[in-house]
């Protein structure tokens, strides 16, 4: 991997080469204001909810301590869990991520894993010493590739989102749009399309470019075969349904994990 300026070129295992324009300590931190304004909200719900829950024996509670206990807990997870659910989810982007156009990537060009996004979050706690993300802040500026210690620790980056070059549809893409599909063509929840790989992606892919130039049987079979692998896996039952309609099915997965995994050269 070698650094320009502020971008990073990236060689995955598969010999393809990436490149990323990486979020400096400007866009990282007006993101986090963003975070930080919808956790300051969701902090204040969460101690209105325990005292509200509690105010029937609020003496006892808080002589017994358990009001101030639950509270730190419910507090930590509201704000561990709003940035790994939100990184390990959607994308590698909080809100104030997506708002801004960047989002949490491994190293190698891949999409963030849960032990990665366990990790970096944990550790968000350290980055905040002593006040304001003061540590995070002072190693963001002054590291190569703006990380901060979690990124570190797991070994991930922030990147801006690479805007698609205007290119001409494919033949698969016409198809699609001819068909009037799209990401919300059927009900598949965001948590079972993140658990497909690059494995599913690169069947997608060439079940894609295959079924344009086979014909009748050959392509029943192939769309049969390909819907028994992959639909099962986001939840999505195998049965009486016509080649038509797992062909779109299966077109309407290709739609969603295409921005996932099909880079821009």
């Amino acid at each position: 991997m070698k650094m320009i300026q502020e971008q990073v070129d990236i060689k995955t295992p598969e010999y393809v080469s990436l490149q990323f324009k990486l979020a400096g300590l400007g866009s990282r931190a007006t993101a986090m204001i963003v975070d930080q304004f919808i956790l300051t909200v969701l902090n204040i719900v969460a101690i209105l909810l325990a005292i509200f829950i509690t105010s029937s024996e609020m003496f006892y509670v808080m002589e017994s301590g358990w009001l101030v206990a639950i509270t730190i807990i419910g507090l930590f997870v509201v704000n561990w869990g709003y940035f790994f659910v939100s990184e390990y989810f959607f994308g590698g982007k909080t809100i104030g991520k997506n708002m801004i156009g960047i989002r949490v990537i491994q190293e190698n060009g891949h999409s963030l894993t849960l032990l990665s996004a366990i990790i970096r979050n944990l550790l968000r706690i350290i980055d905040m010493l002593p006040t304001s993300y003061f540590l995070g802040i002072v190693l963001i500026f002054f590291h190569s590739k703006h990380k901060r210690l979690g990124d570190m620790a797991a070994g991930t980056i922030v990147v801006h989102e690479r805007k698609a070059k205007k290119q001409r549809k494919s033949k698969i893409e016409k198809v699609i749009e001819r068909r009037g599909l799209t990401v919300d063509s059927f009900k598949i929840e965001g948590w079972a399309v993140h658990n497909l790989g690059e494995k599913e992606w690169n069947l997608l892919k060439t079940y894609s470019q295959k079924i344009l130039d086979l014909r009748d049987y050959p392509k029943r079979e192939l769309t049969t075969e390909v819907a028994s692998i992959l639909l099962p896996k986001v939840g999505l039952a195998v049965g009486n349904q016509t080649e038509e309609e797992l062909e779109n099915m299966l077109l309407v997965l290709y739609l969603m994990l295409k921005e996932e995994w099909e880079f821009e050269l």
